[in-house]
């Protein structure tokens, strides 16, 4: 090859060696729209540390196929069940952390374990005695609604449980913080010390009570706001009677103690009920089971001797 040719060949490569590095530096130039972007994304109106993580799961392929379903399964659930705001409520009373979502979804899963179980029990049924298709339908419909219901009523019941356990905590609650305001410590620092003393339900709203102080409420609308979590009468007169006394400026030590002979009352009066109530429902063994028995044990060698004279 010629020097002639040789040059032709080294200016035609440097030619398209230019066009490529053009080309590159063309792509990578930096737009307006570009340099604009990051003063019009739309911003987070909340951290990104307070966000709630997503669940997890070990199988999230089968999670994205199954949420659709879910979801119109969870909207059918909340049309049939109850309404959204008295779940909302419960969830809170119940001391639960879930949202109303979880709620309806752990209602899904219920129902769904329900559907299983009558299912193969329907289908027992079909093997050992044929059974009608229309009866074993509903019987597997039944089953699963008796899931959801299921799963309504044990959120009912833990109401049910931590209310009697706010009750019972509150009047040994309520010496301590009167213990607390005697001995020199204010309203706040007597709910602080009880909350790091004590464990129990009663601590734990007292603990958000003391959060929402801390975090500016004043203290007379964050007991209001423990008044309206938990729906109890006993404690919202506790907590009515102890922002009167920090308004007004009366003793909160007396308004204290006076709180809880009140509640120890109440509770000894609903236990009076209650063993009025059992009174009644004990004569029903005593009435036809231990007195047919003793009866018969008494007329019995009557009887005998009876047959056996001549």
């Amino acid at each position: 090859m010629n020097g002639a040719a040789t040059g032709a060949l080294i200016g035609a490569l440097g030619g398209a060696g230019l066009v490529v590095v053009a080309w590159r530096l063309r792509a990578r130039r930096v737009t307006l729209d570009d340099r604009l972007a990051p003063y019009l994304r739309v911003q987070r109106p909340t951290s990104a540390l307070l966000r709630e993580p997503a669940p997890s799961t070990p199988f999230p392929t089968l999670a994205r196929l199954l949420a659709p379903v879910m979801a119109d399964a969870v909207r059918l659930v909340e049309r049939l069940g109850s309404p959204t705001a008295d779940l909302r409520r419960r969830t809170v009373r119940a001391g639960r952390r879930e949202t109303v979502e979880q709620v309806r979804a752990a209602q899904v899963l219920w129902g769904v374990i329900g559907l299983l179980g009558g299912l193969v029990l329907a289908l027992l049924l079909a093997s050992s005695r044929g059974s009608s298709p229309v009866v074993l339908a509903v019987l597997v419909l039944v089953c699963g609604l008796s899931g959801v219901v299921a799963r309504d009523q044990l959120l009912s019941r833990q109401v049910r449980q931590r209310e009697q356990r706010l009750l019972a905590e509150l009047p040994t609650v309520a010496e301590l913080l009167a213990l607390s305001v005697v001995a020199g410590e204010g309203p706040v620092g007597a709910l602080e010390r009880v909350v790091r003393s004590t464990r129990g339900a009663l601590a734990d709203e007292l603990g958000q009570t003391l959060a929402d102080a801390r975090a500016g409420r004043p203290l007379v609308q964050a007991l209001e706001g423990l008044a309206d979590r938990t729906g109890l009468a006993p404690l919202t007169r506790f907590a009515e009677g102890v922002a009167v006394a920090i308004e007004r400026g009366t003793p909160l030590a007396d308004v204290l103690r006076a709180q809880a002979q009140d509640v120890r009352e109440s509770g000894r009066r609903a236990l009076m009920e209650q063993g009025g109530r059992k009174e009644v429902l004990m004569m029903v063994p005593v009435v036809f089971l231990i007195l047919p028995v003793t009866v018969a044990f008494a007329v019995f060698p009557s009887i005998a001797v009876l047959r056996l004279a001549p």
